[in-house]
């Protein structure tokens, strides 16, 4: 397998596009915007100008898409990947994807004896540009084995969590888990500020105890206390990933106040904080009384 594609070159398929041309595979990409994979072919990624023109030639083919709707569209459309593809591709699908869309998309492409495993990614755009992520794969041993040396490229830790499916599953309770992070350390930090302890202080004393978790270790030293908040991931695709948290514990009928807490605080912050804002935005929400 030495040619891979790449579809969707945005913040996260650009690194990766990128990473895997360092690592001396034959790149091809194609995003739908016009003239973004162009700009990649001085770096030595084939700009494809369609799709089909893409899925004809690789061996593997990577999705770094914003949502299933489009995975769905790109992969099963009249010009998509199924239309087009060889026998014997292999697709995986680093989307944060609704589960059961996964399995649809993964049971059509079976039929034509396309192979698909969903590998959602952590550790953002620098994460995709170093080639430092962690992917959580679903899908058989078999096609789990068969990228294992592509994905060894582009990222540093692989956790295959079972079949087609459970990486989007766990991905999803991931980002929930994040999304509560940030809700639970805003409100310590707007606390112990109130009663005058310096908020920096209160998180590095919380890193080194018990209380500690990805916000206090990661966002609010990298985003948040410089007033950066420019992580790359906006608060449009943060809800996104929350209402598919949301939408996971409904269809199971999981007991979770908690979590349906944290869902309906990030769905009542786009009152106040638009869709294109970093995700780190959310510890500014004070929600109404």
């Amino acid at each position: 397998m030495k040619t891979v594609g790449v579809i969707g070159l945005g913040n996260m398929g650009r690194g990766m596009a990128l990473s895997l041309k360092r690592g001396g595979y034959a790149v091809l990409g194609f995003d739908a915007a016009p003239g973004v994979a162009a700009k990649l072919q001085e770096e030595g990624v084939e700009a494809r100008e369609s799709i089909a023109a893409i899925a004809r030639d690789a061996d593997v083919l990577i999705l770094s898409l914003p949502t299933s709707e489009i995975v769905e569209q790109v992969v099963l459309g009249a010009d998509g990947v199924a239309a087009n593809a060889k026998p014997g591709l292999i697709v995986v699908d680093t989307t944060t994807a609704e589960p059961n869309s996964t399995r649809k998309v993964a049971a059509a492409l079976a039929e034509m004896k396309i192979g698909f495993v969903d590998g959602p990614v952590s550790g953002g755009p620098k994460g995709a540009a170093t080639a430092t992520m962690t992917m959580v794969l679903g899908g058989s041993e078999q096609d789990v084995a068969a990228v294992e040396p592509i994905l060894a490229v582009i990222s540093a830790k692989r956790v295959h969590v079972g079949p087609v499916g459970a990486g989007h599953v766990t991905k999803i309770i991931n980002n929930l888990l994040t999304g509560i992070h940030l809700l639970a350390a805003s409100e310590a930090v707007r606390a112990a500020e109130a009663a005058g302890v310096d908020p920096q202080k209160l998180v590095e004393a919380l890193n080194g105890g018990s209380g500690r978790n990805s916000a206090t270790l990661t966002n609010y030293p990298t985003w948040i206390f410089n007033d950066k908040f420019d992580s790359g991931f906006t608060m449009k695709l943060m809800r996104k990933d929350v209402r598919l948290a949301m939408d996971l514990l409904r269809g199971q009928g999981a007991e979770a106040p908690m979590s349906a807490e944290a869902g309906r605080l990030w769905a009542e912050s786009a009152k106040t904080i638009g869709d294109a804002e970093d995700f780190n935005r959310i510890v500014q929400f004070v929600p109404e009384h």
